[in-house]
């Protein structure tokens, strides 16, 4: 059976309006996820999360993005996080049902993905196996990738694993529109 509440409770509404405004600002509107609504019952952290989240929009494409997203967060065993993201962006990132499938199941090398994708897909693997990048690894990102590109890439890698150290370990449960991990 899956966990149906989280292990620290989430801000129930209505929320402070300095909280509100954050909230509308980063959902646009929408109501705020979980993972939000728990983070900002601890000052310190939402502060530190906010500042460090990298949910503007960076140098790399939406689907750029959204492959190291989803790969990262799948690596990590995060169906929250990737349930969210696919969600959310899989579409607008165009990103067939079988990449999807693939950033969980499947291998850098699969055909679903071009020579570039191979390369962000190879690079979340490595540095979720070693938190390092080969010569080689680096060298299959630099063909593809500028370094303010490769740069958010890696960043996206660790904060992405940062959000599914949060969700697994506060066992947050997957949201009601979310994407769940595809069956083996």
């Amino acid at each position: 059976m899956s966990q149906t509440v989280p292990r620290i409770a989430p801000l129930e509404p209505p929320y402070a309006p300095e909280i509100q405004e954050q909230f509308d600002r980063i959902m646009r509107g929408a109501p705020p996820l979980m993972l939000f609504r728990v983070m900002a019952g601890n000052a310190r952290a939402w502060e530190k999360f906010r500042a460090g989240s990298l949910l503007d929009r960076g140098p790399l494409s939406l689907r750029e993005r959204e492959i190291v997203i989803d790969r990262t967060c799948a690596r990590t065993g995060c169906e929250y996080e990737w349930g969210v993201h696919v969600a959310a962006f899989a579409g607008a990132a165009h990103l067939t049902e079988e990449q999807v499938r693939a950033t969980v199941r499947g291998a850098a090398i699969d055909g679903c993905w071009s020579e570039a994708e191979q390369a962000l897909i190879a690079t979340a693997d490595a540095l979720h196996d070693r938190a390092t990048l080969s010569e080689a690894e680096f060298a299959a990102l630099s063909a593809h990738y500028d370094d303010a590109k490769i740069f958010e890439i890696i960043l996206l890698c660790g904060f992405y694993r940062t959000v599914s150290y949060l969700a697994n370990g506060l066992a947050l449960p997957p949201e009601e529109r979310a994407a769940r991990f595809p069956v083996a």
